[in-house]
């Protein structure tokens, strides 16, 4: 290996270990899995709100626990969530299922939409289109997926978002259209 090797190597070991004990502090302080009640929803803005799931106050999202992946940073427009794609993610031809491209993605896209949000303004995914560039196996290891606001107005939310690995290899792109409404 030359130099410049060594010190990619170096580098991707540094971000692996960063985002592990990123990774490891956010579950500490995450509540059990569950739902939050309307109004816990309606009591403070989309960042807010989210802020409030992270931070144990309010229930988790039982789909983070299902797919295992948490939030690992937020602020208004921009979230990130991270996971490791195991074996239990895998289709049957043995790599991960498209469909854990699509739900990392789906909340990294929709909570950034969410950081948007005023108080008593809720939204849903109308559509969402992923590009999966490559397979990810159980040797993956961590993946990010970054979601990033493009427009939020007051009936439609517009986002897109990337699954990146440690060393910045790209494994898939998205983009959703959300529908914004006032809470009930």
């Amino acid at each position: 290996m030359d130099a410049k090797s060594d010190d990619r190597a170096t580098e991707q070991a540094q971000t692996l270990d960063r985002w592990m004990a990123q990774e490891a502090a956010i579950r500490a302080k995450l509540g059990p899995p569950g739902v939050a009640t309307l109004e816990q929803l309606k009591s403070c803005d989309g960042m807010q709100f989210l802020q409030r799931i992270w931070g144990g106050e309010y229930p988790s999202a039982p789909i983070g626990h299902t797919m295992d992946f948490v939030p690992i940073e937020a602020e208004p427009g921009r979230v990130v969530f991270q996971g490791t794609p195991g074996a239990q993610h895998y289709n049957p031809l043995g790599s991960v299922h498209g469909g854990y491209f699509c739900t990392l993605l789906d909340s990294a896209v929709g909570c950034a939409v969410q950081t948007k949000l005023p108080r008593g303004i809720g939204y849903t995914t109308l559509e969402l289109k992923v590009n999966l560039i490559r397979a990810m196996t159980d040797k993956t290891g961590p993946v990010r997926a970054e979601g990033k606001v493009i427009q939020v107005g007051a009936k439609v939310g517009i986002a897109e978002g990337r699954i990146f690995d440690s060393a910045g290899k790209l494994y898939a792109h998205a983009s959703t259209t959300c529908l914004i409404f006032p809470l009930p």
